[in-house]
């Protein structure tokens, strides 16, 4: 396992979050209830991945920078999911909200 094994899994873990979390918007006619229990059922797969990625993580990072690097990369893919999936634009001000979050990852793990 390197470094960069827990980013891989997280970065599954977050594209089955997405599809779970946000996946339903595009069927809105379907009943609540069952959105709800295929949202349970695609979370299951999540908790497979971000489990793992977390415990191999807290080998190589701090949890302050394990939470920094997911919510980075839940940023990355909600961004192309939203575009691609939801057929949402993509606006300028998202970019610039971004940078100030990944501006905050510099100071979460700079040496000081």
């Amino acid at each position: 396992m390197t470094k960069l094994t827990p980013i891989i899994l997280l970065t599954i873990s977050n594209i089955f979050m997405t599809f779970a979390w946000y996946g339903h918007l595009r069927h809105k006619q379907s009943a609540l209830w069952l959105v709800v229990l295929v949202s349970w059922g695609i979370a299951f797969f999540e908790y497979c991945f971000q489990v793992p990625a977390n415990r191999i993580g807290s080998y190589y990072y701090s949890a302050a920078q394990l939470k920094t690097i997911q919510e980075i990369i839940t940023l990355a893919v909600f961004s192309v999911f939203s575009v691609l999936y939801l057929k949402e634009q993509f606006r300028w001000n998202y970019l610039v909200g971004f940078l100030f979050i990944i501006l905050a990852a510099f100071f979460i793990f700079k040496k000081w």
